[in-house]
């Protein structure tokens, strides 16, 4: 994988942690340069410091929720290193609360984030992936972009509004040579539980079982940058709570009979 990587330009969203840390950390042993993007810009520059070869990499500040800023951020990259290679839109939020207790603004604010300043960074770095004739996009969606579950109602909601902008999305620029990879991760080792919002849009503070059970996130990204070295479209990643999938296709009788007795956490 390194050859596919090395010296190429990388943008990474919700750098700060979780599967976008270790994209960074995985993608500066390869050789690239990595643009690490989150809120805190004081972990993003503990992390870059940490990256091999640090001085080849930057840290911009990103707010999901300011998409309006996302194309003079994109020119000031450009600026800097003449082009972007890979895009990994990997921020983004979670939750846990029941639809009928989570106020609607708690739902927009999840779409806000996880679909709309999603689509907004892509957008943004579209004209000069067109340009370049070249490029590629991953997406990290989830295995609730595949099929709803319990407490993950508008999480779920922009994971899967995430699956059809993109799939479109790739069969438009297929013509440009830019490439799609959606990712959807299962249960694995990452903060994202402790991050998520609640009914309120308080945190909930606390690791779910799922997550402290999960596939660790090393051998997470090491699956997801084999995926997008073959320009997979999409590709599935945890252990056995992704044949789920499978199941809802094949047999979606029997997927509602198991997904119901499953841990929401």
């Amino acid at each position: 994988m390194k050859s596919i990587f090395e010296n190429k330009i990388c943008w990474v969203t919700g750098a700060s942690s979780g599967i976008g840390k270790e994209i960074a950390i995985q993608l500066s042993n390869f050789g690239a340069k990595v643009i690490l993007s989150a809120r805190n810009s004081d972990s993003l520059i503990e992390i870059k410091n940490s990256l091999k070869n640090p001085e080849y990499h930057v840290t911009l500040s990103l707010d999901l929720e300011k998409s309006a800023e996302f194309p003079e951020l994109a020119k000031q990259l450009i600026s800097k290193f003449g082009k972007i290679d890979f895009l990994f839109n990997n921020g983004g939020l979670s939750q846990r609360s029941e639809a009928s207790e989570t106020a609607l603004e708690i739902d927009r604010r999840i779409m806000e984030i996880n679909y709309f300043g999603n689509i907004a960074l892509s957008k943004a770095v579209l004209p000069y992936f067109q340009k370049q004739k070249s490029g590629h996009i991953i997406v990290i969606s989830s295995i609730a972009g595949k099929f709803g579950f319990f407490l993950r109602s508008a999480y779920s909601a922009s994971k899967h509004a995430l699956h059809g902008f993109y799939e479109s999305l790739a069969l438009e620029e297929e013509k440009n040579n830019i490439h799609i990879t959606i990712a959807c991760p299962g249960k694995i080792n990452t903060p994202i539980s402790t991050n998520a919002l609640t009914k309120s849009g308080e945190k909930h503070g606390l690791m779910d079982h799922n997550q402290e059970t999960g596939m660790p996130v090393e051998i997470c990204v090491n699956i997801l940058l084999k995926a997008v070295s073959k320009n997979k479209r999409e590709i599935l990643i945890g252990y056995k709570e992704i044949k789920a999938v499978t199941l809802k296709r094949f047999l979606p009788k029997l997927f509602w009979k198991v997904i119901r007795k499953q841990s929401a956490v």
